[in-house]
């Protein structure tokens, strides 16, 4: 459960928000239990259904998109420049850069990198190819770096 609400977390960027998303995956795969395949990744099973879950959402609710939005334009940029960083501040510099990432590279750093979910699995769950998931993981890395470096170029010059 707790891999499902950080996923969830991850995805819609609330938190009363990915308590549903939760809900409503467990519900659905309570119904499709029979469609569970012995053998396979349960986690990597429930991500799909989340996931599935969350575009269905997005797709259907124009409201749920607005919200986004607003969340995204809401979220404070961290203006401190610090001398000597805390492990919370550059997670939360981190975070505050994984935001800044285009939805599918973030999806993919998040199953791959927060997940802990292989190529193949995290590949399964958002039904690509896993080369295509692993140049989306790489592709991420590479924007993140860039985020980074130019952030504490801003810093430097403040």
């Amino acid at each position: 459960m707790p891999d499902l609400r950080g996923f969830a977390r991850f995805l819609t960027r609330d938190a009363v928000a990915a308590d549903d998303l939760v809900q409503d995956t467990v519900v659905r795969a309570l119904a499709a239990q029979a469609q569970f395949q012995a053998g396979t990744t349960l986690k990597a099973w429930l991500f799909t259904i989340q996931r599935n879950a969350f575009y269905e959402q997005r797709r259907r609710s124009s409201r749920e998109q607005e919200i986004m939005q607003n969340v995204e334009m809401d979220m404070p940029l961290s203006s401190e420049i610090p001398s000597m960083q805390s492990a919370r501040d550059a997670v939360t510099d981190l975070g505050e850069l994984i935001w800044k990432l285009p939805d599918l590279l973030r999806e993919a750093i998040i199953l791959v990198g927060a997940q802990e979910l292989s190529y193949e699995e995290a590949a399964c769950i958002c039904n690509v190819p896993s080369g295509t998931m692993k140049a989306r993981v790489s592709r991420a890395r590479s924007q993140l770096s860039m985020l980074a470096e130019g952030k504490n170029h801003q810093e430097m010059t403040l």
